[in-house]
């Protein structure tokens, strides 16, 4: 502690970090923060460059607009006008070769509709006649945490889980549906699961629910998602220091000592609070000595890598106008390519920016897929370009082209992910002054980072100020 102010450390950079640090700063002057990251820059996943002259997303490329915690902190750091919703939502399967509609109604690929379904041709005649078995079948208990795939084919068969429910939950995880929880990421199928006998009647009843006035359910900003950190550190009035790399973290009295820097030329901080903002993995390595609990529980996490190959195109590079969204990719069909996402058609800020230029994505990259990664950046455009020509009818070559690798991005919330993440903060409860924020956790999208990092600081200001008068000072000044 410095006179009266109390110095908090934030172990990463990215958006969950550096939220924490602006939530931080709602405490109050009596709180002074510093944000470390080994990385030469601040953003973490998300990160906005240049393509053929136009700025694009080369990381996370939208946030849900349904939740408010994006969109409010966006408005909160002076970003509130750059906010821009997508001129086309409807996404297309790239189904045994030929792009058909995602069927109306579903929920992550779960289908309610019949008719919508087998009109989109997704599946298979007998793929298409088992659903509807789901209606007779005996109910399928449900006790604790299943796969996503255990309990969906058990309802409605093995094409929806490889056509459907793959391709959806690939684009979200980059993972497999055969070890992705049903209560961490579909939580609202696995309520159904445990009072509902039929999942198709239940996903009706989800979606008739659902509100039909609720407005787009992405959105982003015009300078890209990639523009958000800077505007939050800079908003955070925080210190922020790169190409730090914390190496060890321990007590010191009743606050913490962090040790950071090289070996030979070690660099201790002092501080009277902690928030380790950083993935599985290194959270685990820094929490080992005084956590251990945590560490081992942390360490369980598996993460996916990916690559996203953009390529701008001359207009008339397409025999056809693009229409939609994009596209996704079921695993089964073997190719190389997860999803392509039409850029300058989802957004049309980007084809305003160049009204000549389409800008396309291409995402590479499943868990366990990780040999397609080795190659080199020339190889993963080829591929890219090859499924361009070969979907799209693309002529001739881009006039630029970005690869970007995200090695070990994307948590994978295995089964039992929910009790692991309530294992571990239990163990950090243990410890004053500590908090754990991040994709780990609660949800690997931009909002639910967002809420971690809220619920991060507020723990810490607790800690700093018992009295509850930061929360008066928040409250007033969010308002």
């Amino acid at each position: 502690m410095e006179g009266n102010r109390c110095h908090v450390v934030i172990v990463g950079g990215g958006i969950a970090g550096l939220a924490a640090a602006w939530y931080l700063r709602q405490g109050g002057e009596g709180v002074r923060v510093t944000v470390l990251d080994g990385a030469r820059r601040v953003g973490g996943k998300l990160l906005a460059t240049e393509v053929a002259g136009v700025s694009a997303d080369a990381g996370a490329e939208a946030m849900l607009a349904r939740r408010p915690e994006g969109k409010d902190l966006a408005r909160m750091v002076g970003l509130g006008e750059e906010l821009r919703h997508p001129g086309a939502t409807q996404a297309a399967i790239l189904s045994r070769g030929t792009l058909r509609p995602m069927p109306k109604g579903h929920v992550m690929g779960v289908p309610s509709d019949l008719t919508s379904l087998a009109r989109s041709g997704i599946l298979s005649p007998g793929g298409l006649a088992r659903v509807p078995l789901d209606q007779i079948l005996p109910a399928t208990l449900v006790g604790t945490d299943v796969s996503v795939a255990a309990y969906i084919r058990a309802r409605m068969g093995s094409e929806v889980v490889e056509r459907l429910i793959e391709p959806l939950l690939g684009g979200v995880y980059a993972g497999q549906a055969d070890r992705l929880s049903l209560d961490a990421t579909m939580p609202r199928i696995a309520i159904a699961a445990r009072s509902e006998r039929s999942l198709l009647a239940a996903t009706r009843e989800i979606v008739a629910e659902a509100p039909k006035d609720a407005g787009p359910v992405f959105t982003t900003l015009r300078r890209g998602m990639g523009s958000l950190p800077e505007a939050v550190a800079e908003a955070s009035g925080a210190e922020i220091r790169t190409g730090v790399m914390v190496r060890e973290m321990r007590r010191s009295g009743s606050g913490w000592q962090l040790v950071a820097g090289p070996v030979p030329e070690p660099e201790v901080i002092e501080a009277d609070a902690v928030i380790v903002a950083t993935p599985g993995p290194s959270a685990s390595r820094l929490l080992a000595g005084e956590a251990p609990l945590a560490a081992a529980e942390l360490a369980r996490i598996d993460y996916a890598s990916m690559a996203i190959v953009t390529l701008a195109y001359p207009r008339e590079a397409f025999p056809q106008p693009l229409t939609g969204s994009g596209y996704l990719v079921p695993p089964v069909d073997g190719r190389p390519i997860k999803a392509a996402t039409f850029s300058s058609v989802k957004w049309p800020h980007l084809a305003e920016a160049d009204p000549n230029l389409i800008l396309l994505r291409c995402s590479i990259g499943r868990l366990g897929e990780e040999a397609v990664l080795q190659r080199d950046d020339a190889e993963l455009i080829a591929l890219a370009m090859a499924e361009m020509v070969e979907v799209m009818g693309v002529r001739g070559l881009p006039r630029d082209s970005r690869v970007t690798r995200w090695g070990g991005s994307l948590p994978q919330y295995d089964v039992g992910h929910l009790d692991r993440v309530a294992r571990i903060r239990a163990a950090v409860a243990g410890q004053p002054g500590l908090a754990l924020c991040g994709a780990a956790y609660d949800g690997v999208g931009i909002p639910a980072c967002i809420s971690t990092a809220r619920t991060a600081a507020a723990r810490i200001l607790d800690h700093l100020d018992p009295t509850g008068e930061w929360q008066k000072r928040a409250d007033s000044l969010t308002s």
